[in-house]
């Protein structure tokens, strides 16, 4: 695809019609639940108008037709011509992905496809009331009377013979005894733009060119006339669509052709319909345009790229900071420990602001999930509604990105396996309509996301029994299990609690990888469940992966940094009391057995075999569903640090996540517990 417009404006196009379209998409989705929401049948109306003229500016002449058939539904729909049904909004649905299609082939620079053939005979066949193909089994959607349609297509014909000078304005009937709203003066420039363009019905290019009326022309009624700021709006619309949605010869008088041309069912003399696109000379217009004051942007566009280097250099500052924090403590000089203190102050304010550049409301991904849960529950003959809370809440641009996956999966999971059918709900004294929670907060440094359905839950010791019978436990360990421990037995790989796999999704199939992704972004997952009242999943993510808090450590001479969201508690220990467990050394925190194991003789070269001192700081971890000890050394305290992509030498090394620089200069290794214990635990 080759567009020979300038590479700004498509970037704006780009912009601002990715915004609306995930926008339509949870407005869709909402319209079923509300039907008679007038100001979001205009809100969706107006996202498909404004996409289409974008488009037609740009030449895209396959999105326009698409945009302009679904505007037609909505069109009918917000003046109640036609109502709201699951048929309708199928449809409409359907052409929502078409055009997301498109867009995308606009994105990535490839040639447009056009709409099938079928579907915008649909959508044409729903904006006159028919039923469409392949939705019988829905209610029909309310139909336009012929009375009304035969009486609209002779208003048209008059009106058409009005532009062309056949017949005076004044003699058009009225169809009714109130005045053109400004809603339908609109929307019968739209329909003049739309038949021109595609029905072959208007060739503007061919009408006669109308002289404007005088200005002294007198006017019945001044609440109607239109406004010298609207008039000029309407000349900007219709001169910057000229060129997508009209021929490519029209000239500079056709718009003001349109424009006096859908006033047919205007009541007043002729006069007043004639005044509201002639009541200003043609030059005018153009004229107070140049002497209007530019608009002040609010708003700039940033490369992601160029966040990303700033980000580094804060982290690099932050670095810095962390030393010369350290070295003003060893000064006993009340003037540097003033200073040092203003640039501990300054540069955290500074961390923070380039943060939240990064930033994007988690929206951006909830925003996907009320059409995932609509679409899922047709298939599977189900009622769900999706409540979204939290959606105003920030993380880093990486995370929001990285997250959309394992939450399609998890929230997929709540409605194909937690809520029942209707019937069963029904019979269990529930409502037949099941309820899935998608909610996210802020807990500090960290993020708080929960999916929560009120469906059937999951009976732990039917799970504890399952990963017997599966080889993952005996029947020891498994009766051993919390409740806790036994559901977040589904996120390990392999573990099915179905008997027959779907392939919408499984409840333990490719769960593991959701607990994978997630421990990549240094977060944790935790579930809890009530048989017959349902279940919550819980993810708790950093809110920036750019910086990360962290605990840092000795182990004999070298330093190492532990991810301070993993920790959980810390203590002093008598290594001489250790307990073994099946040849496993464990400590017991109030009376629970954990492993327990020596980071010394994993990390530190030459000391496998050293004797173990006497006592030792253990450092409690969690590692997904599990909690470890970990004996070090020496405690040096929390520090952030950023991480550094490790050497030739030390890539690839197991347990390994990257390196920083410590406050006293040192370089410290960042430890990857996951893959640590994967490596050294199973040896």
């Amino acid at each position: 695809m080759s567009l020979d417009v300038d590479e700004e404006i498509l970037q704006d196009f780009l912009v601002e019609a990715g915004e609306i379209l995930e926008l339509l998409s949870e407005q869709l989705v909402d319209l079923e639940h509300r039907p008679e929401d007038s100001e979001l049948l205009n809100a969706i109306f107006r996202g498909f108008h404004t996409v289409k003229g974008g488009a037609g500016f740009l030449q895209l002449t396959e999105l326009v037709a698409c945009c302009h058939c679904a505007e037609n539904v909505f069109d009918k729909l917000r003046n109640n011509d036609i109502q709201v049904t699951t048929a309708l909004m199928d449809v409409v649905l359907q052409a929502l992905d078409t055009v997301n299609e498109q867009f995308d082939c606009v994105r990535a620079g490839t040639d447009l496809v056009a709409a099938e053939p079928q579907l915008l005979a649909n959508l044409d066949a729903l904006t006159r009331g028919e039923s469409v193909a392949g939705a019988a089994e829905e209610p029909a959607v309310a139909p336009v009377t012929e009375v009304a349609a035969a009486t609209a297509d002779a208003e048209f014909d008059q009106l058409l013979d009005a532009i062309g000078g056949e017949t005076p304005v004044a003699e058009v009937p009225a169809a009714g005894g109130d005045d053109i709203t400004d809603d339908e003066f609109e929307a019968l420039l739209d329909e003049l733009h739309g038949k021109g363009k595609h029905g072959g019905a208007l060739d503007v290019a061919a009408v006669p060119e109308v002289t404007a009326a005088p200005a002294t022309a007198p006017v019945a009624g001044g609440d109607d006339v239109i406004t010298d700021d609207e008039f000029e709006a309407l000349l900007d619309e219709l001169q910057s669509q000229g060129k997508g949605a009209f021929a490519a010869n029209a000239t500079p008088t056709e718009p003001a052709v349109a424009a006096s041309a859908p006033l047919k069912a205007e009541p007043k003399p002729a006069a007043k319909p004639v005044a509201k696109p002639a009541a200003k000379p043609a030059a005018k217009p153009a004229a107070k345009k140049v002497d209007k004051p530019a608009a002040t942007e609010t708003t700039v566009r940033v490369d992601t790229q160029r966040l990303d280097e700033i980000m580094n250099m804060v982290g690099e500052l932050v670095l810095v900071r962390n030393r010369l924090v350290r070295l003003g403590a060893t000064i006993a000089d009340e003037e540097v420990g003033k200073a040092v203190g203003s640039l501990d102050m300054v540069t955290a304010d500074l961390q923070m602001s380039v943060m939240k550049t990064r930033m994007q409301p988690i929206k951006k991904v909830f925003g996907r999930f009320p059409r995932v849960v609509r679409d899922l529950a047709r298939t599977l003959k189900k009622e769900v509604n999706l409540e979204l809370q939290g959606e105003d809440t920030d993380l880093d641009k990486n995370l929001v990105e990285a997250l959309a996956d394992p939450l399609v999966h998890l929230v997929r999971n709540a409605v194909d396996h937690g809520v029942e059918t209707p019937e069963i709900r029904e019979a269990a004294g529930k409502s037949r309509i099941g309820r899935v929670i998608l909610s996210a907060e802020q807990e500090g440094d960290h993020i708080l996301l929960s999916i929560q359905d009120d469906g059937a839950g999951m009976n732990a010791d039917k799970l504890r029994s399952l990963a017997v019978e599966k080889g993952m436990m005996d029947q020891d360990s498994a009766d051993r299990l919390s409740d806790n421990e036994a559901f977040n037995l589904i996120f390990a790989a392999g573990f099915s609690t179905k008997k027959e796999i779907s392939d919408v999704s499984g409840r333990g199939v490719g769960m593991d990888v959701v607990k994978t992704k997630i421990t990549q972004l240094n977060g944790t997952l935790n579930i809890d469940s009530v048989p017959g009242e349902g279940s919550r999943i819980e993810i708790k993510v950093p809110l920036t992966l750019a910086i990360m808090p962290t605990l840092m450590v000795m182990l004999a001479n070298q330093a190492f940094a532990l991810p301070l969201v993993n920790v959980n508690e810390i203590f002093h220990l008598d290594l001489t009391q250790i307990n073994v467990v099946d040849g496993q050394e464990v400590v017991v925190v109030r009376e629970k057995a954990l492993p327990l194991f020596h980071l010394k003789r994993w990390l530190v070269e030459g000391c496998v075999g050293e004797p173990l001192p006497d006592t030792g700081h253990v450092v409690i971890v969690t590692v997904g569903t599990q909690r470890i000890g970990f004996i070090v050394d020496q405690l040096v305290g929390q520090e952030e640090v950023v991480i550094k992509p490790l050497g030739k030498m030390l890539l690839g090394t197991a347990g390994m996540a990257g390196a920083t620089i410590t406050g006293d200069g040192r370089i410290a290794l960042i430890l990857d517990i996951p893959s640590m214990l994967k490596h050294y635990a199973s040896h």
